[in-house]
């Protein structure tokens, strides 16, 4: 995936929000969580993750959904 067209950081929200309603259904909040990082970690751009990560720290991950919001802040520590 590029990032070109998609670095803003409301597409990334919208598209890191996609991605976790796509895990919702997973009974387990756990694997849940690990395949929304997974899938950041496999398939976004290294400058993505770090602008999704900034926008966590930054905005208090403003208009992340639940999942989402978890699975970033695993990948905010990761990079810690």
């Amino acid at each position: 995936m590029t990032t070109q067209g998609h670095d803003s950081s409301a597409a990334l929200v919208k598209m890191a929000n996609d991605i976790a309603d796509y895990f919702h259904s997973e009974p387990d909040r756990g694997l849940a969580v690990d395949g929304v990082v997974s899938h950041i970690t496999r398939f976004w751009e290294p400058r993505m993750r770090r602008k999704i990560v900034a926008h966590y720290a930054e905005h208090d991950g403003a208009g992340l959904n639940e999942l989402a919001r978890a699975a970033i802040a695993r990948l905010a520590q990761a990079s810690a």
